[in-house]
């Protein structure tokens, strides 16, 4: 019982430190996920748009800046329905948001650019 008393009076604010000092350098365990990498990935890269994506934005008014800080970021890829693995650039579909979307993203993810294909609005 005395050695568990030592061990958890070191373990606690031991946590407590490291949690404050990973927390100040922005540390987090959230961009290991699939869905977080193609993302990560897709915002990195220089954004071309199509024809019809571009007159599907206006239909929509979605600006660039919505359209990326929360369309993109807080979007869901869809990998079921998704061609992840198509060669030289995958195809992807983006839901936003995750519970009850709104709206459907096409794109394909290439070397250097990323290529918006289609949006669709779903209600």
């Amino acid at each position: 019982m005395k050695k568990l008393k030592f061990y958890l009076i070191g373990l606690i604010p031991g946590l407590i430190i490291v949690f404050f000092i990973l927390n100040k350098k922005g540390a987090s365990c959230t961009g290991y996920l699939p869905n977080s990498r193609v993302i990560a990935e897709t915002l990195s890269k220089d954004f071309k748009y199509s024809e019809n994506f571009t007159t599907e934005m206006n239909t929509y008014k979605i600006d660039e800046k919505f359209l990326k800080d929360s369309i993109i970021t807080k979007g869901k890829v869809d990998f079921d329905r998704s061609q992840a693995q198509k060669k030289p650039c995958p195809g992807y579909l983006l839901i936003y948001p995750e519970k009850n979307p709104t709206y459907e993203i096409t794109y394909e993810k290439c070397e250097e650019t990323v290529t918006l294909n289609s949006l669709k609005k779903l209600r």
